[in-house]
């Protein structure tokens, strides 16, 4: 690895691991960015999570507690931001642990919070026969030195969305290879004057990083070691060819200059306005595109095709990046049984299944892609089957991965932009990262 970061320099960064170190930091209060939605009794657990636009969340725990006797569940809504939230959580367990039982958390975040030693051990209670009904890769984000630490809620993998219309009347098949995507799109802008060819999530965020993230996996290369998250792999030929791969849509004029601010609604808005042939997003977005007026798009729902993402080179496995939510037990908390009541119950088939049609969101369960109503209900998770297998989780078993995120994002982002060549970003990168990561396996020692 590279030289030694040293660690007073480190956690000056806001990454979790890092700042989680600053013993007797000043910190904001305790119920600063969530917001209550009632006052939870001595008995009731509180669960936190960010707002759920849909409503299905507040349904579903109305549910529960309709039917629950002996404790309630308390609901306290977070920043939408999932930085934001995280950061909110990490002040939480700054001064002690705060109040909250159940952490709604995003799959990136469990290592970091175990390494702290925030969340609970679930080995003993997600056993391995749990276990079976869930896809390999939703379980390896919960997994920290060979413990369970969350269970899978809800899943999220990258998709490729299309004009299914404007590609049939081209004569087009969805495009296996990125070369293939930047000549269809031309040639589909050309034809029907459509303004851009392709968007995506290009700004200096989190899901800037996802995107990053496909890139350079399907061009060959990897971030960090799958088996050894000490092990810095991004500064490859491969992840550079990932890094050019996603500078060309750029620079060629397919994807618009403006792709380094968008975000997912941004990405999704230009696509539903009719304004884009390929968007890269996420599955909540087919709802979204097939919902006209009522969700604001003007394309008809057999307008919209949904594909695999791209690779580089034809007849390379292609990979999707793992997105989506845990539940995770609050280390602190005094109502661990009663949390694992509720995690499970909120676990069974049937929810999983409610949250899938009302609200979009993937299943957990591996069963419940066989299920013809839901399939019927939401027919993406039709592609979305085959996509959960060979989706890969972001290196997030590195408890210095929200530092090496930050990175990632900005170098990213700094290509699109043109500011600095691929080869360059991806060199200072790999330094960047090999010194956070030398400093993570001194403090944690991962190999251990």
């Amino acid at each position: 690895m590279g030289g030694d970061l040293s660690r007073r320099e480190l956690l000056k960064r806001s990454g979790i691991a890092g700042a989680a170190l600053l013993a007797g930091s000043a910190c904001k209060d305790l119920a600063s960015g969530f917001t209550k939605t009632s006052t939870a009794g001595p008995n009731d657990i509180i669960l936190s999570k960010g707002p759920d636009t849909t409503g299905t969340l507040e349904k579903v725990l109305a549910m529960f507690n309709k039917e629950n006797q002996s404790f309630k569940v308390v609901l306290e809504i977070a920043s939408a931001d999932t930085g934001q939230y995280f950061d909110e959580m990490r002040t939480q367990f700054q001064v002690g642990g705060g109040e909250i039982d159940v952490i709604g958390a995003d799959v990136i975040w469990p290592a970091q919070l175990a390494a702290n030693g925030w969340i609970e051990d679930l080995s003993e209670l997600f056993t391995e026969e749990m276990q079976q009904d869930y896809l390999e890769s939703t379980i390896e984000t919960s997994v920290y030195k060979g413990k369970i630490y969350g269970v899978p809620w809800y899943s999220d993998a990258g998709l490729l969305y299309y004009r299914k219309d404007l590609l049939d009347k081209a004569g087009l098949k969805p495009p296996k290879t990125w070369e293939e995507l930047l000549s269809q799109a031309k040639k589909v802008q050309e034809q029907e004057g459509i303004k851009y060819g392709f968007v995506f999530q290009g700004a200096e965020y989190e899901g800037g990083v996802c995107n990053q993230c496909e890139y350079i996996w399907n061009a060959g290369g990897d971030i960090l070691d799958p088996n050894d998250p000490s092990k810095v792999m991004i500064g490859s030929p491969e992840a550079t060819t990932g890094y050019e791969s996603a500078a060309t849509n750029v620079s060629s004029g397919v994807a618009p200059v403006a792709v380094v601010t968008y975000k997912e609604t941004e990405s999704l808005t230009v696509f539903i306005s009719g304004e884009a042939v390929f968007l890269r997003n996420w599955p909540y977005g087919y709802s979204v595109a097939t919902g006209g007026a009522a969700e604001g798009s003007v394309l008809k729902p057999e307008w919209v095709g949904v594909a695999h993402l791209p690779v580089v080179n034809a007849g390379d496995q292609g990979y999707a990046c793992l997105g989506g939510w845990d539940f995770c037990i609050n280390s602190f908390s005094d109502k661990k049984e009663q949390s694992w009541e509720f995690i499970q119950w909120m676990s069974q088939p049937e929810i999983q299944k409610m949250f899938a049609i009302d609200a979009g969101y993937i299943p957990g369960r591996k069963s419940l892609f066989e299920d013809k109503e839901l399939l019927k209900a939401q027919p993406v998770m039709e592609l979305g089957r085959s996509s959960f297998e060979s989706t890969k989780p972001r290196p997030s078993a590195n408890p210095f991965y929200s530092d090496m995120s930050l990175d990632m994002a900005q170098a990213f982002t700094g290509t699109l932009k043109g500011d600095t060549p691929p080869q360059e970003a991806i060199s200072t990168l790999n330094d960047k990262m090999e010194r956070i990561a030398n400093v993570a396996e001194q403090t944690f020692n991962l190999g251990g």
